[in-house]
């Protein structure tokens, strides 16, 4: 009998839904939907009846982030788009992710878009700083300051945390610490790196696994090679930083930056219920839900029902 999933962190099994309604990262609006959405489809629910007692967090509210997104133009660094405002927003979401740590509860972020894991990752590593981060995604969202061609902060926030190119770190981003090293991180799914990107990997010796592995190894092979790479010892706790664009757009189609050829609606779910078995799984983000980019209802619902399930097999569901 295979193990199932166990919490080797959290034995009273308490939990923080931290809602990062967020879209300052990126152009697209909607992406500070998701969050809502994700509750609306019963993910709070659905986790209670995983056996989690259900706090939810809301370290945005009272801020209307997207009308600033939208209106104001001042807010540039150098090449970099809205950096005082993801930076105030990373900032209460890295307080949110701490003082849920320090109070027994898993951290669960739903964004929003992907920079708002400068905050998840700094606040874990503050409590955990022997934890290893497995970032799931289509991207690998380490542009810096000086290699992003686009300006959008949700494309670098691996970056900041490993403390890259900080000669041009903006001053509103300037309180994230430098709190990963890159034995530290390993990627799965990716399949749209830019070349400055390959580059920063290659020059950092960061694990990275595409779907080129993916399809070669069998995903159940990638992941054992990247946990083996980031905790060869197993004791290390794990945050696990997934981007729904990981999956296929024909599984999750209403997401900012989609790619063809991704992870299985089917392997998306094992990666989750994988993670779960290990019994160190410390923090959980899912991120870049988009609703407003939906063609049709039924793309919203899939797009929703994945990332709710994602989040759920992370949590302990299970097939049997």
């Amino acid at each position: 009998m295979l193990p199932g999933p166990h919490y080797d962190f959290y034995s009273e099994k308490k939990l923080s839904l931290v809602l990062a309604p967020f879209s300052g990262g990126q152009c697209k609006a909607g992406t500070e939907d998701g969050p809502k959405y994700m509750l609306r489809h019963g993910l709070a629910h659905e986790l209670q009846e995983l056996g989690w007692n259900v706090n939810i967090q809301e370290p945005l509210a009272g801020v209307d982030h997207q009308r600033r997104t939208e209106e104001d133009t001042s807010d540039v660094y150098k090449n970099l788009k809205k950096p005082q405002l993801v930076g105030e927003a990373t900032e209460k979401i890295k307080d949110a992710v701490q003082g849920a740590l320090r109070r027994g509860e898993m951290p669960v972020t739903l964004g929003g878009d992907h920079s708002i894991s400068m905050g998840t990752v700094a606040g874990v590593f503050s409590e955990h700083p022997d934890a290893c981060l497995l970032w799931i995604d289509a991207h690998a969202d380490i542009n810096t300051t000086s290699t992003s061609s686009s300006g959008n902060l949700h494309g670098c926030p691996v970056s900041f945390v490993m403390g890259l190119d900080p000669e041009n770190t903006p001053p509103a981003l300037k309180w994230v610490p430098k709190c990963l090293k890159p034995n530290k991180i390993a990627y799965i799914g990716l399949r749209d790196v830019d070349d400055a990107e390959k580059k920063i990997l290659k020059e950092n010796n960061i694990k990275a696994y595409s779907m080129y592995h993916v399809d070669r190894y069998g995903l159940n092979a990638v992941i054992e090679m990247a946990l083996q790479a980031i905790n060869p010892d197993g004791t290390s706790p794990i945050h696990l930083s997934y981007d729904v664009d990981a999956v296929d757009p024909l599984f999750v189609p209403a997401t900012g930056t989609p790619v063809r050829g991704g992870l299985t609606l089917r392997e998306s779910l094992f990666l989750s219920e994988r993670i779960a078995e290990t019994g160190r799984l410390v923090a959980l983000d899912v991120m870049e839900c988009n609703p407003s980019l939906a063609i049709h209802d039924l793309h919203v619902i899939d797009t929703i029902s994945a990332g709710c399930a994602i989040a759920r097999c992370a949590l302990g569901e299970t097939l049997l």
